[in-house]
């Protein structure tokens, strides 16, 4: 189940990628082969950047392959390894969950207004944060579940 959500994700992910690269390829037409550029590419591709990024962020790259700084990190021992991943995984999930509900609130309340060339309602646009969000809870609250179920094992 895990290994076709993993592929379900990377193919949105991709399926994004390619749209934005199809847009790109239509302005750059547009604009130099005929003259006449056309405004809803540029939105277009803004719209679907801010959703690559955000799904990649949510959905494709796991956490272990984000830019860290780790310097005090790898200085530490095991055990201190450990309670430092517990605790930024509390924390990560808890601000993630408490942000939930004002961003759900207000990309919501988006959708009265659309985006000024597509018409599309903004909360189309931002709804990939709220995702976001939510896939910060479930995965740190998972990671939390696994370092409390194995307290021996070596930290993720």
């Amino acid at each position: 189940m895990r290994a076709w959500l993993k592929r379900g994700a990377d193919a949105i992910g991709a399926g994004l990628f390619a749209a934005l690269f199809m847009t790109f390829i239509v302005q750059i037409t547009a604009r130099f082969g005929f003259n006449r550029p056309l405004p809803w590419t540029d939105e277009l591709a803004v719209i679907l950047y801010v959703w690559a990024i955000l799904w990649a962020s949510a959905f494709m790259v796991p956490a272990r392959e984000h830019v860290v700084f780790d310097l005090v990190y790898n200085a530490m021992g095991q055990r201190t390894r450990r309670g430092m991943l517990l605790l930024g995984s509390v924390m990560i999930a808890g601000l993630a969950a408490w942000a939930l509900p004002g961003s759900w609130d207000y990309v919501h309340f988006m959708a009265r207004e659309g985006t000024p060339v597509l018409g599309l309602p903004f909360m189309w646009v931002f709804i990939p944060f709220v995702l976001l969000l939510a896939a910060l809870v479930v995965v740190n609250a998972w990671h939390c579940w696994r370092l409390l179920r194995d307290p021996e094992g070596e930290p993720a």
